[in-house]
């Protein structure tokens, strides 16, 4: 090539690059999933000060902007950053600090890994997390003499899967203050031929809870950034956290305003006085990265510690309809504060008895069509004469998917079979508003969104149990689940203009996946992986 051609080769190149926009990132080479209104999948996006530009095709994008940042996904599909629309944040990251008892098959097994689990954490209360007598033989709940006699002078404290009931032992109830059953609204401490069995349900609960001393600021801190490192591994941006204390919101907030906590949260403080005047005063709290604007109030207990508040006695303990965790006059209170400060209400409500009480008592607040997005959290259970409450004051059923395929080995045996049919019917609540938001309820169940794809798609267990499904006819679409992880969770947040789909001006929050999840085989949705999590187009995760 002659000088002089090359020359103009060169300044034409270099026009060329100076007429592009300048972005930070640039995705190509992508199965872009949008989650826009028409579900378009596009191959690129262009991101700029942490929000998507634009998006089309690899030339449109690719000519129109140049970034240092160009991300190749090399066919793989992407996603909206996956929302979970009901867990326990800080909750699941104290849990990483405790003994993990989950998945254990007999009360022998829980006394050996805490032997294991006290050797290395010597001082303090001892806690563990994540028992469940349904997954052992022997199905009916311990008692606390072995722990006591291996654990005389520590508290132990340990709470079953459900986070409604707890084992403790003598040195616990001493710690406490409490030396025999006392009777309670909405609680229960079971005993034998008179004595304390240790075990404790739902309001019984906090009575020793509450005598274990709170987090210092460096374990706080450890809590909520070593939660953050398994959600962004997970291909998760956003948590809502239901039921915190406002002290748990200030301490958020200032981890943020430090750079230390990217997650972005939807608080729901707790049903409590403090945390009503806290936000009454200060107003609701809204930032890129925090959101406080709603109540969580619980109704009831959980089906499988049989706290659950039902119509009609358990199948399997004809003496047992669970209960009301509070009188319905202290719900009715409620209800009339939260709606006359202009906040969300969040209710928890899994026995179909809950769900009607709580269900009537919105439908009188909110006078119909509204678009208030009070939820019901769970809503496991419900007569199928009150489907329509739902729809008739725009309630929204906010439901975790896994909650089904944990359930379906002995939910039968709770409820009956007729019963069961309104329980776990997501199909059935969709319908009530058009759109549904889906989480996990962690560290209930597992944090990985992918597990919530696949229950609430699938509707079995990871052998494919039961043949076919556990009453498929409640299953999800694939576009559904995936609505319900990303736009409709981010609506249910009052957070679908700014989140949820990847579009023009959104956040770019985003995951890249190994295979295409609306096109998986059942099999491979759960050998999926999480190839890397951005968060405002920056990687906040990369598999290794």
């Amino acid at each position: 090539m002659k000088p002089i051609l090359y020359t103009l080769f060169i300044a034409v190149v270099f026009a060329s690059c100076s007429q592009k926009e300048q972005a930070d990132v640039i995705v190509y080479n992508a199965k872009v999933y949008t989650v826009n209104n028409q579900f378009d999948t596009v191959e690129a996006f262009a991101v700029k000060d942490g929000k998507i530009l634009e998006l089309g095709s690899n030339k449109a994008i690719q000519s129109k902007f140049s970034a240092k940042n160009e991300v190749n996904a090399d066919g793989k599909s992407v996603y909206p950053g996956f929302i979970d629309a009901h867990a326990h944040f800080f909750g699941y990251g104290q849990s990483l600090q405790a003994a993990d008892l989950r998945d254990t098959k007999s009360w022998k097994e829980i006394l050996q890994r805490l032997i294991e689990f006290a050797k290395t954490h010597p001082g303090g209360w001892l806690i563990g997390n994540g028992w469940d007598q349904n997954d052992w033989e022997n199905k009916a709940f311990p008692t606390n003499e072995e722990l006591s006699k291996l654990f005389p002078n520590r508290p132990v404290f340990l709470n079953r899967v459900d986070g409604h009931a707890a084992i403790v032992n003598q040195k616990a109830f001493i710690e406490a203050g409490i030396t025999k059953a006392q009777k309670l609204t909405g609680g229960d401490m079971l005993t034998e031929n008179g004595k304390l069995t240790g075990v404790l349900i739902d309001n019984a609960v906090a009575l020793v809870e509450s005598k274990i001393p709170a987090p210092d600021a460096k374990l706080a801190e450890k809590i909520l950034t070593d939660a953050q490192t398994n959600c962004f591994a997970a291909g998760l941006t956003t948590i809502d956290d239901c039921g915190l204390p406002y002290q748990t919101v200030d301490l958020i907030q200032k981890l943020q305003q430090e750079n230390k906590l990217k997650m972005r949260l939807y608080v729901m403080l707790a049903d409590a006085p403090q945390n009503y005047d806290y936000l009454f005063k200060r107003g609701a709290i809204k930032t890129d990265r925090l959101n406080v604007r709603s109540f969580k109030v619980y109704a009831d207990g959980a089906l499988g510690s049989r706290g659950a508040c039902l119509l009609h006695p358990y199948s399997d303990l004809p003496a047992k309809t669970g209960f009301l965790l509070s009188d319905q006059k202290h719900f009715e209170e409620v209800a009339e504060k939260i709606a006359s400060h202009g906040f969300q209400m969040c209710t928890h409500a899994i026995g179909d008895s809950a769900n009607r009480v709580m269900l009537k008592i919105y439908n009188k607040i909110l006078k119909g069509k509204n678009d208030k997005r009070w939820r019901i959290e769970h809503a496991q259970i419900v007569n199928p004469n009150d489907f329509n409450l739902f729809g008739s004051a725009s309630i929204i059923p906010s439901v975790q998917p896994t909650h089904a395929t944990s359930d379906m080995y002995w939910a039968t045996q709770r409820l009956g079979a007729t019963r069961l049919k309104g329980a776990y019917a997501y199909r059935q609540l969709l319908k009530q508003n058009g759109w549904i938001p889906l989480g996990t309820d962690f560290p209930v169940e597992n944090i990985n969104p992918l597990l919530t794809f696949y229950a609430a798609t699938v509707r079995a267990d990871a052998k494919g149990f039961p043949k076919g499904g556990f009453q498929v006819e409640n299953a999800l679409t694939a576009e559904e689940a995936l609505k319900g992880m990303t736009i409709w969770a981010a609506k249910a947040n009052f957070e679908e203009q700014e989140k949820g789909s990847l579009e023009k001006g959104k956040l770019a929050d985003f995951v890249i996946l190994d295979q295409d999840l609306l096109k998986s085989s059942p099999q491979n949705i759960l050998k999926t992986k999480v190839l890397k999590t951005y968060l405002n187009g920056e990687k906040v995760y990369e598999a290794k």
